[in-house]
């Protein structure tokens, strides 16, 4: 975790500018510390924001946000403590993706009851590059990931916690649970897509105790009290992410609920207010119905589908890293500024790469996880094949619309656990000298790889000034990665 956060602090606020997304996210969650809301900004606010100019950025009116707050307000907690500035948008993110990394390798150690397997996964996650990248960038998919893990590393010690305590009583009050609810309510206020992974492991914590009672009968005793455990505090915990909203659903009643666009009008309670005294609060509530909707049609309508983006690429490329996101670049940079060739020039550029020997040996995992799931149903091999599944295929449901790879940052952990554990099983299967010595050697080699690699593509991570054959010969699938 440590040597996480160090790779992630160091140099962080280059360059000294909004990049990519952050042009939304960060000033939202500036807006947020500013107001308690997201409002617009006047026009030329990046270049103000760039040169430290911070007077006169916000309109009046309310922005229309397509993600909920959560993650901004992580986000805000940087810019409190360090300034509107690069670093200060950052620091958040860079912090929760080494946090990351430590709940990674308690996770696997749990798992597998073995540290240096557990700090395995923690290094694989510290040194891959595109985790790295959003580790370093004020976007939203870092701090998704992090409830991600906690969440499932919450129901899996909720698996070892009742295994305990196995006996005919079946048990009400589950710590892990509802420190699960938590982390998805967390997760769900930064993204919406975390929504699938609560289905697909709110059923699966369900699955786990049946087998492990034995007592298949009592889905209803086990999955009502998980229902109401996981789901409904993760509800609460989702609506408090909206309060800044709910407290000033007015401002956005005027500026949504009249009509807006194409939009229909909310209802006629926007001019007429609801009598009595909690009118105030019916509406409030109606009005962030509404707003959802509008929201969710934005995501899933015609607006976007058809359109194009040069990064956009199909989910089916993502776990071979087919075709990463450049999130900022500067070309044609003087040749002498980086000691290029004359006829050369220089180059800085920030990638959203994953680390090949992470991505393509964990892709190979997945499916030894899924075949060993098939055959054992050791209940540990679900984990890295339901991750991959609830955070990777419902991608495909929208891909007629520009989605990106770095998407899958959220899938990156569950990859590595399927890594760990494959190296787990060959641990414990390893019989012989020479067979312990296969598996040192086969281990060591990866990290050996992921090491190199990550050192390799530090430049095109960091925006390093490089010459442009140096940038070029990293560029491995020619167009696809340009």
């Amino acid at each position: 975790m440590i040597l996480a956060l160090v790779l992630r602090l160091w140099n962080l606020g280059r360059p000294d500018k909004l990049i990519f997304d952050e042009t939304y996210y960060a000033k939202d969650a500036y807006s947020l510390l500013r107001s308690g809301y997201v409002r617009d900004f006047t026009d030329g606010a990046n270049a103000k924001i760039a040169d430290g100019r911070l007077d006169g950025l916000l309109t009046n009116d309310p922005s229309w946000i397509v993600h909920p707050d959560g993650g901004k307000w992580i986000i805000a907690i940087g810019e409190w403590l360090f300034g509107m500035n690069s670093f200060g948008w950052r620091v958040s993110a860079a912090v929760v993706g080494a946090l990351t990394v430590l709940v990674l390798a308690r996770l696997v150690r749990r798992m597998t009851g073995s540290t240096w397997i557990g700090c395995l996964a923690g290094l694989l996650l510290a040194l891959d590059g595109l985790h790295f990248v959003m580790s370093r960038t004020a976007l939203l998919d870092v701090f998704l990931t992090f409830w991600l893990v906690c969440a499932v590393a919450c129901l899996v010690a909720d698996r070892d916690w009742l295994g305990a305590r196995l006996d005919d009583r079946l048990r009400p009050w589950r710590p892990w649970q509802l420190a699960a609810g938590v982390c998805f309510g967390m997760a769900l206020g930064t993204k919406w897509s975390a929504l699938y992974v609560l289905a697909v492991f709110g059923l699966a914590i369900v699955a786990w105790e049946l087998v492990a009672r034995r007592r298949p009968r009592a889905v209803l005793l086990v999955g009502v009290p998980a229902f109401v455990t996981i789901v409904g505090t993760a509800a609460v915990v989702y609506l408090a992410t909206w309060t800044g909203w709910l407290l000033h659903a007015d401002l956005y009643e005027q500026r949504f609920g009249l009509g807006y666009g194409d939009y229909a009008p909310w209802g006629g309670y926007v001019d007429q207010p609801t009598g009595g005294p909690f009118g105030g609060v019916i509406d409030a509530f109606r009005s962030l119905w509404h707003f959802h909707v509008m929201t969710y049609d934005f995501h899933t309508g015609s607006y976007l589908a058809g359109k194009t983006h040069p990064y956009a690429s199909n989910p089916s490329g993502w776990l071979v890293l087919d075709r990463p996101v450049a999130f900022d670049a500067q070309n044609d940079l003087p040749a002498p500024s980086c000691g290029a060739a004359p006829d050369s020039s220089c180059m800085r550029e920030i990638t959203a790469l994953g680390n090949p020997a992470v991505w393509w040996t964990g892709a190979l995992a997945l499916v030894a996880s899924a075949v060993a799931w098939a055959r054992t149903r050791d209940r540990r091999w679900s984990v890295p094949v339901l991750g991959v599944a609830a955070t990777w295929l419902p991608w495909f449901l929208y891909d007629d619309r520009p989605i990106f790879s770095f998407y899958a940052v959220a899938t990156t952990p569950f990859l590595i656990v399927g890594t760990c554990l494959v190296v787990d099983s060959a641990r414990r299967a390893a019989r012989t000298p020479r067979s312990r010595y296969a598996v040192g050697l086969g281990v060591g080699l990866l990290v050996v790889a992921t090491t190199t690699l990550f050192w390799y593509f530090h430049p095109i991570l960091t925006d390093a000034l490089v010459p442009y054959d140096t940038w070029y010969s990293r560029m491995w699938f020619g167009s696809r990665w340009i």
